[in-house]
């Protein structure tokens, strides 16, 4: 066993003898059903399952349920229930085949209110009301592997790696780590239907990225959370921990963003980088509130990342280009050149709720709020 993974009791269990118990076979009207959530945190996911009797057709076939509240940071102790209530369903990979599902769900409290952590409730609603301008989303999510001792996976136990340089996008065992984690995950999202468009090493060795979208609405925020559940699960059977720190290891290496690109129909059509070149106006006059919106700390994780180096914009300051990496908003070279299409914006962090970023810039481009 590699002396990284030692401390980690997952890496130390013989996976293949799953594999017999995972081919019995299962009543034809029965469902395993993995219920997904977002804790209080507003960072991190929880999950548990349940069989349904009978093959639901709808999203409304799923019963709602209830949890915990007083052991995920949503409850006190003396009024606990919190309500979980189906919005989408995916093809669960790690029981493959049959009607096996995993069900993403927000969150409610005892008077049907939706938990602070729920930002899906309020999303969902400007979404409606934008939906006439088509608003498409493409987040760009960063993470980075880390051993049981958090130290970052394949670097020197006593030291550190080479600088930065060789490893976005590298190719070899001295430039890239866990490339078959990565791979698993992607085959595994495309299966259950989430909409990634692509990974990739990045900047900092350990540290990877997926695309998920384009999609229209709550599509890419919905698949974003799911994808992230199915990346914490795969990274259990190799005993890897996965962090969506914006800043997991100071000094001279680079953060990690949720970089969410968007755009609207008009900013899709010809000339429609007037419409980009508005947008950005009213982003500059919102700068404060989005930062508070792009982590789940009102800012405080971003903090350590948007420095204005390591390809980031300074916190405190709202600018824009074309092609700039180190702008807030990123013009790219072919949108500039095509005068339509998209516009980047690069503050969230790696930690971000999809549904506070996106809701933010509808409210702010679309909605003029």
């Amino acid at each position: 066993m590699s002396t990284v993974l030692g401390y980690s009791p997952n890496a130390r269990i013989d996976k293949t003898l799953l594999e017999k118990f995972l081919r019995l076979p299962l009543p034809e009207d029965r469902v395993q059903a993995t219920y997904i959530w977002i804790d209080g945190t507003g960072e991190n996911v929880r999950a548990k399952d349940r069989t349904i009797i009978g093959v639901p057709t709808s999203i409304k076939d799923y019963p709602i349920w209830n949890f915990d509240g007083s052991s995920t940071y949503q409850a006190e102790g003396s009024n606990s229930d919190v309500y979980l209530y189906p919005v989408a369903t995916y093809k669960d990979p790690f029981r493959p085949g049959a009607n096996n599902v995993l069900v993403l769900c927000e969150t409610y409290k005892h008077n049907k209110e939706p938990t602070e952590s729920n930002k899906r409730h309020a999303c969902a609603e400007a979404m409606s009301r934008a939906a006439d301008q088509k608003p498409w989303f493409g987040i760009e999510q960063e993470y980075t592997l880390l051993d049981m001792d958090n130290r970052p996976f394949g670097w020197p136990t006593n030291g550190f790696p080479g600088p930065q340089g060789p490893y976005y996008c590298g190719v070899g065992a001295n430039r890239v780590f866990a490339r078959e984690l990565v791979e698993a995950h992607y085959r595994a999202c495309l299966y259950a239907g989430i909409d990634v468009s692509g990974t990739n090493a990045e900047v900092m060795p350990a540290q990877w990225e997926f695309q998920v979208g384009p999609g229209e609405g709550m599509k890419c925020a919905d698949d974003l959370w799911v994808a992230r559940y199915i990346l914490h699960r795969i990274a259990e059977e190799y005993g890897i921990v996965v962090t969506l720190d914006p800043k997991p290891m100071p000094g001279n290496w680079n953060g990690a963003g949720a970089h969410c690109n968007f755009s609207t129909l008009t900013m899709r059509q010809d000339n429609g980088i007037i419409e980009i070149e508005k947008a950005i106006d009213k982003l500059s006059k919102q700068h404060v509130r989005h930062i508070q919106a792009y982590d789940p700390k009102g800012g405080q994780d971003n903090m350590r990342r948007l420095t204005g180096h390591h390809e980031t914009s300074s916190i405190h300051d709202f600018s824009a280009g074309v092609a700039n990496r180190g702008a807030s908003i990123r013009i790219p070279r072919g949108v500039a050149e095509d005068k339509k299409g998209y516009l980047e914006d690069r503050r969230p962090s790696s930690n971000c709720d999809p549904y506070a970023v996106c809701n933010a810039l509808v409210r702010t481009c679309i909605l003029d709020e």
